[in-house]
């Protein structure tokens, strides 16, 4: 029996290993948030008007927001409902200034919240650094439904100025995108924490 040999361009074989490749290839996890706990508000897309995709765990994709009024993401329907009025009400404020406030984290299950500490802690190779980021699940004021983060920057900066006048108050020094409603419209904040890691007063 003869053996016939079949010569391969090699464009074409470079084009099957890529693909071979491709196929081993580790993809984005969707919701997973950035290292840090939370996704960056500056890089958080605000391009188009689709709703997140629902995850009952309360993660938002990597790189994403979604709008304040977007009930079906449990993100937003299982906040706190005295905090989800007061963000409603600064987001039409901040549309009627020109800026678009988006949600880049809400209410986040237990379980999110340890998978975000243990990326945070696998990032900071040290798990004190990791607890100045991202709180523990029985700390943790998103777990409650009593915190929200909010992008892009220039929204979180819009809300960082007015946000009082709705009651909304940024919580850490470190983190200008967290916002709780830490006071009555229109009252004075209390004082910022440096960072997740220092005791509330």
């Amino acid at each position: 029996m003869f053996r016939t040999r079949v010569e391969v361009p090699v464009a074409v074989a470079v084009g099957i290993v890529a693909v071979a490749l491709s196929a081993c290839t580790p993809q984005p996890v969707a919701g997973r948030a950035s290292v840090i706990g939370v996704p960056t508000p500056g890089s958080a897309s605000t391009s188009g008007t689709a709703s997140a995709p629902e995850t009952e765990d309360g993660s938002i994709p990597e790189n994403s927001s979604i709008s304040p009024n977007d009930s079906a993401n449990a993100a937003i329907r299982k906040l706190d409902p005295d905090l989800l009025a007061a963000v409603r009400k600064a987001a039409d404020a901040a549309k009627a200034a020109g800026v678009e406030v988006r949600v880049t984290s809400g209410w986040r299950s237990k379980e999110y919240q340890q998978r975000l500490l243990d990326q945070a802690v696998a990032k900071y190779r040290n798990r004190e650094e990791a607890l100045r980021f991202v709180s523990t699940p029985d700390k943790s004021a998103h777990v409650l439904g009593k915190a929200v983060d909010i992008g892009p920057t220039a929204a979180a900066d819009w809300v960082g100025r007015h946000g009082s006048d709705y009651g909304l108050c940024q919580v850490y020094e470190n983190e200008m995108w967290h916002f709780e409603l830490l006071t009555s419209p229109g009252g004075q904040c209390p004082p910022q924490r440096a960072d997740a890691a220092v005791p509330s007063q």
